[in-house]
């Protein structure tokens, strides 16, 4: 499996080559494969690796995944971790396309034996396997310059290219100019992109100029209260709010935090009304409104 670690030069002041500049072409957007109209309402990730589930890798991709749904008003209904087996990604590609609006795979697209995500998915969906011409020269264009790939035998040369075999009848979307790993879409929902978070970050953001996302009126405003009150002191009150603010779709929580305190987190769509309630909660929890930026790093400092 890939690693996001980079190599260090022997001699950290030697200069490093200048690296190619890449401008390979976009795909073009395609017609909305939910239909004229329609627009992503759910969606689901399957994180694929045994070293996610052996502990040798930390998963940093659903919560990113997770954070670009929340943003765009998708809800994220499932994240489901699996070894590379293809038996544990046939059945579950199958049962969450069928399930959802937006699915994603992560993981398991190298080159290595391991690397089992575009044949178990071209078994899901009963494609074969093809090279994919265009990312096998995109390929080839990137390693011009490194003579560690260029000099390959014949055998470390059909490892690499099978990060080309994709299946037959999958859409190719070639989303950023610098990047030769397109994301590959089948059945209009499941999208697969690499382990390596980096990576995935760039492609996932590079690919939602591709996708039917919900309309900025279906996106959620969130609002944070911090308060120093002990997280049973404050339950009957969120209790009683959450069942008064229920059928306007507010959702209320509550995270607590050790012997720190308690965030309550309120989403709905109607940002004024849930800035009214924060102000509310804040006032009768003795707390303090928080900003997402401010949350993200208190929580981190922990």
């Amino acid at each position: 499996m890939s690693t996001d670690a980079k190599p260090v030069p022997a001699d950290p002041s030697a200069q490093t080559p200048e690296q190619p500049k890449w401008d390979f072409p976009l795909s073009p957007v395609p017609e909305n494969p939910l239909g004229e109209g329609r627009y992503i309402k759910t969606a689901a990730a399957l994180i694929i690796g045994d070293e996610i589930l052996n502990g040798k890798t930390l998963d940093r991709n659903s919560n990113y995944f997770a954070r670009f749904c929340f943003e765009n008003g998708i809800d994220l209904k499932r994240i489901e971790v699996i070894p590379d087996e293809e038996d544990d990604i046939v059945e579950a590609a199958r049962r969450l396309v069928k399930t959802y609006d937006f699915v994603i795979t992560s993981g398991g697209i190298g080159p290595t034996h391991d690397d089992i995500t575009y044949a178990s998915l071209a078994k899901a969906f009963d494609q074969p396997l093809e090279h994919h011409q265009e990312t096998l020269r995109r390929m080839n264009e990137m390693i011009k310059a490194r003579t560690d790939l260029t000099q390959q035998t014949d055998e470390q040369r059909v490892a690499r290219e099978r990060m080309a075999l994709f299946p037959a009848r999958a859409e190719v979307l070639y989303i950023a100019p610098d990047i030769w790993v397109p994301v590959v879409r089948l059945e209009g929902k499941l999208c697969v992109f690499p382990g390596i978070p980096r990576l995935f970050q760039r492609m996932l953001d590079g690919l939602a100029r591709f996708l039917p996302l919900p309309p900025p009126s279906e996106r959620p405003f969130r609002q944070q209260v911090f308060t120093e009150l002990p997280e049973s002191s404050i339950a009957p009150f969120l209790t009683a709010l959450q069942a008064r603010t229920k059928d306007a779709g507010v959702r209320v929580g509550s995270y607590p935090l050790l012997s720190k305190g308690v965030y309550v987190s309120l989403i709905g769509r109607d940002a004024d009304a849930v800035r009214a309630l924060g102000e509310e909660v804040a006032r009768e929890l003795q707390g303090r409104l928080v900003s997402e930026e401010v949350a993200q790093k208190e929580k981190a400092a922990l």
